[in-house]
């Protein structure tokens, strides 16, 4: 076994790449960089018929997308290829052939048929069906009768125990497992044997995986033993239960979908914040940076108990994110989703950092954010006729055509100017700002909520403003 740190996630493409997938993706990731260690992506692709391309590129694009970035795998050839196991059944043969010629792995003719009756009688007895061992010595091979290959559990007396990273010391008694199957008729291994050739072929020194695989980590242990190969630690970490207290599924949880919340607007920053919290802190901190991920990320840190999760708490973190990154960095984000409702805006436009500034403050997401922005991209506005029966009276109009004549004359479109106008046409009257700023309000953005009235003007830039202040007028 090598010395140096090694780690690696090992996802089926069955689908998209799982909430409970990228945490762990994200440990791993994280665990390599403190240790100064090599992180591996390895594609498990031996479920032949619900392995597709398609749910390939969709790990890769949410790997990606949350900057899981990995040292050796897929599109990153390192010394330890191929990483996809469809690729590696070669190697699964030979050490199956080796087991089987040192008297560890045998043969086995029994058909699924003869299984399934066998365990259908144990169900109907009351008892867990156990392998009976049937083809453990058999010296007859039937002719044309295709078989598995099966690990030899020592028929003595004894135990295999391992200590978790997480979970402490973990036991198990030989008499608890049975001659399992590792490979296949086909050819194609089965988990708990694939997993253990390819992490003792590619020096994996710390595996860490969901807390369902507990169990499997015995038989793989015995392999390792029967190989003489060293075993790596294990690091077996809690469940992520969904707002109903259920384990996070794909079936019955949207949220486990790590691309639809790309769709949703929320940023990778912030869900990979509230993944990260999702069996494992430090102290009481919430808000937690990528830098500070990786200095204080260790497995000693996660916890043996579900994590749960909380909608609020990330559209909590969203907006923390919308409002503390860079307002350059979240225009850039923020232009695919006004794309989606066909305002295209050059990556260069002003106007995209602007509306950052202006609803960073009670957006939550970028759809959100988007979705305050459309009106002011588009021509004309539909006036809420409470707000206008109100706001858009015979003396209010006389003072909106006052600020419509003076603005029109601005040689500087910005906050400063525009907000000026208003406190001069306010002075001039001898009232109070909002008795100007509400009718131009009502007047441009057709209701009575919006960002501060100087901004407002500018986001609708001074031709689509004085169009929009000229039908108002035209009311009267």
């Amino acid at each position: 076994m090598a010395s140096a740190l090694r780690v690696r996630f090992a996802p089926s493409p069955t689908g998209y790449l799982h909430i409970g997938g990228a945490r762990t993706a994200l440990f791993n990731y994280l665990y390599a960089r403190r240790f100064g260690g090599t992180f591996i992506l390895r594609i498990e692709d031996t479920d032949l018929e619900r392995s597709t391309p398609e749910s390939l590129k969709a790990i890769l694009d949410g790997l990606k997308w949350l900057d899981i970035g990995w040292d050796e795998g897929p599109e990153k050839e390192g010394p330890h290829a191929p990483y996809f196991q469809t690729q590696r059944l070669d190697t699964y043969r030979d050490h199956c052939d080796q087991l089987i010629a040192a008297g560890k792995a045998y043969r086995c003719y029994c058909t699924q048929e003869e299984i399934r009756e066998r365990r259908a009688q144990a169900e109907k007895e009351g008892r867990a069906y156990k392998y009976e061992g049937t083809c453990r010595e058999r010296k007859d091979v039937p002719e044309g009768r295709p078989s598995v290959v099966r690990f030899k559990m020592p028929s003595v007396e004894g135990s295999v125990s391992f200590d978790d990273l997480v979970l402490g010391k973990i036991t198990k008694e030989y008499s608890d497992l049975d001659d399992w199957v590792m490979l296949r008729g086909d050819g194609i291994p089965l988990y708990n044997y694939g997993c253990v050739i390819d992490d003792h072929l590619m020096d994996i020194t710390v595996v860490s995986r969901g807390q369902e695989h507990v169990n499997s980590t015995f038989p793989q242990l015995m392999l390792y033993q029967a190989l003489g190969w060293e075993p790596p630690r294990f690091a077996h970490l809690p469940l992520i239960l969904g707002p109903d207290r259920e384990k996070l599924s794909k079936r019955k949880h949207k949220e486990a979908d790590v691309m639809l919340h790309k769709a949703n607007g929320i940023l990778p920053e912030a869900l990979l914040n509230f993944v990260i919290r999702l069996g494992w802190s430090h102290g009481n901190e919430e808000v937690i940076s990528r830098e500070q991920m990786i200095e204080w990320f260790d497995f000693k840190d996660v916890g043996s108990t579900s994590g749960v999760w909380n909608p609020d708490k990330l559209l909590w973190l969203n907006q923390h994110y919308l409002k503390t990154l860079p307002p350059s960095d979240v225009a850039g984000r923020l232009a695919p989703f006004l794309a989606q409702q066909g305002q295209t805006l050059a990556p260069d436009d002003v106007r995209l950092e602007r509306f950052v500034l202006a609803f960073r403050e009670r957006a939550k997401t970028l759809v959100e954010m988007a979705t305050m922005a459309l009106p002011y991209l588009k021509q004309g506005v539909t006036l809420d006729e409470k707000a206008a029966a109100k706001h858009l009276t015979a003396d209010s109009l006389a003072l909106l055509r006052q600020v419509r004549e003076e603005i029109a004359a601005l040689p500087d479109w910005s906050v400063a100017a525009l907000d000026a106008v208003i406190k001069t046409v306010s002075e001039r009257a001898g009232v109070g700002m909002g008795k100007v700023a509400q009718p131009v309000r009502v007047a441009v953005t057709g209701n009575t909520t919006s960002p501060g009235i100087g901004e407002t003007l500018q986001l609708l830039g001074k031709e689509e403003a004085l169009r929009r202040l000229d039908a108002a007028l035209a009311r009267s």
